[in-house]
């Protein structure tokens, strides 16, 4: 006989939202000098794109 009752831990887990981690993906074309940023790709929420980038900005804004 199977029981219906479920177990409240895995009624938790099963009602959060699943979050996909940021990803954060540079591109190096061949021959390209390491100083070059290149292309990048970024994916995950929109605020956490968005907290990268502006990361990424205040990195710049720090060497210049």
């Amino acid at each position: 006989m199977q029981s219906s009752v479920r177990s409240p831990a895995l009624a938790v887990v099963r009602s959060r939202p699943m979050q996909r981690p940021l990803r954060v993906v540079r591109v190096m074309e061949a021959g390209q000098p390491r100083s070059q940023v290149g292309r990048m790709v970024i994916s995950g929420r929109m605020a956490d794109v968005c907290a990268e980038l502006d990361r990424l900005a205040a990195c710049e804004a720090a060497r210049s």
